[in-house]
């Protein structure tokens, strides 16, 4: 590698560890926001918190760095051609592919890390992440009673908690508990506390009552208590499991999936549109790079700038990022256009490359009006 190509290299990758570290902080923050009801309302730790928001990064990074590559290439080959670098560096006989080359070294290196994150890295980070979720939201362990306010700790269980004191008794403490619908009961008591085993949650109550009404007679059972015990686990809870999502599932088993595996077997079709998208999918950030060097490097220098070949750059990385979206969606529904997906991603390639492979035609110059047919 000579000068102008470490030169080269050297801006590039400074800029797409920037571009790349600011726009996985927006996105990062803008997701993170979502999960802030867990903290509030299932006393979700902050360490936790990072963690969960962390298991995130590999979905992300799928998608942002083949974009930040596009921006940086775009950004520093306009700022080249700006400072008439480009021309410099032409004249002394580099050709579109020795300009071009840098750009494509950092692309490789962005393609294998692209296959690596969509083969390994996100269906494990992502199952890990659903997991958590999955523990933080039903494993009743992880509730915190907010006091003066109805908790819906589950489906049919509310508990309202007047007060509650710095050892962590509660005051005032009501059970509404409607998971059976034809007896529906209330629980009422002077005070109680939270207690954890295991897996389990459940309030102990004292001096208090419980009431029943049993909907097919209309009657009213009141047992007065000095103890009593609720679990807030439902007794099915255990027996519940959790559904993989096709992001949480590797390469291999999306295209072996079976019938009985899927929830509906109309949903067979997002399993294999997954599998190809992870096939796919690290190849934008190839298409992207030579769109973007193709759209800069042929044709001829303007000192006005290169405002009209990036925006037209810039629409044509829109329109096959919009057509990927929606490729997907069609070929999910109908598997025989598969095809549309792969044409989405190699045929940008095709182009682009042919216009960066094409010597670019040299105009000839002009001889002055007056010498024309003789001397002035």
């Amino acid at each position: 590698m000579n000068g102008i190509s470490r030169y080269i290299l050297k801006q590039l990758t400074v800029g797409i560890v920037i571009v790349t570290a600011a726009l996985t902080c927006v996105i990062w923050l803008s997701q993170s926001l979502r999960f802030v009801e867990m903290i509030v309302n299932r006393g979700l730790s902050a360490g936790k918190f990072l963690y969960l928001t962390m298991l995130l990064l590999p979905n992300f990074l799928s998608v942002i760095l083949p974009i930040a590559l596009f921006t940086v290439i775009l950004f520093t080959y306009n700022k080249l051609l700006s400072d008439r670098e480009i021309v410099v560096m032409r004249s002394a006989g580099m050709s579109h592919w020795a300009l071009s080359r840098p750009a494509l070294m950092l692309t490789s290196l962005v393609v294998l890390i692209g296959y690596a994150l969509n083969f390994y890295f996100l269906p494990v980070s992502y199952q890990l992440f659903r997991e958590l979720q999955w523990d933080i939201r039903y494993n009743y362990s992880n509730i915190l009673l907010q006091e003066g306010s109805f908790n819906v700790v589950s489906s049919g269980v509310t508990v309202y908690v007047r007060e509650r004191t710095s050892g962590g008794d509660l005051r005032s403490v009501l059970v509404h508990d409607a998971r059976d619908a034809e007896k529906p009961t209330t629980i009422m008591a002077a005070r109680g506390t939270l207690l954890k085993t295991g897996n389990q949650a459940r309030v102990v109550m004292f001096d208090g009552n419980r009431q029943q009404v049993d909907k097919t007679t209309n009657k009213l059972s009141i047992l007065y208590f000095d103890r009593y015990t609720f679990d807030l686990e439902s007794p099915h809870q255990n027996s519940l499991e959790r559904y993989r999502e096709p992001r949480e599932r590797m390469v291999g088993e999306l295209f072996n999936i079976e019938r009985d595996q899927v929830l509906n077997p109309k949903d067979i079709g997002k399993f294999l549109v997954e599998g190809h998208k992870r096939l796919i999918s690290p190849l934008s950030a190839l298409a992207f790079a030579l769109i973007g060097l193709a759209g800069l490097l042929t044709g001829n220098s303007e000192r006005r700038g290169q405002a009209r070949r990036i925006s037209l750059t810039i629409a044509a990385i829109v329109f096959l990022q919009t057509a990927s979206l929606g490729l997907g969606n069609v070929a999910a529904r109908n598997l025989q256009l598969l095809y549309l997906m792969y044409a989405n991603a190699i045929l940008p390639i095709l182009i682009a490359w042919y216009f960066l492979a094409r010597t670019p035609k040299r105009r000839r110059k002009r001889k002055p009006a007056g010498l024309v047919g003789g001397t002035t």
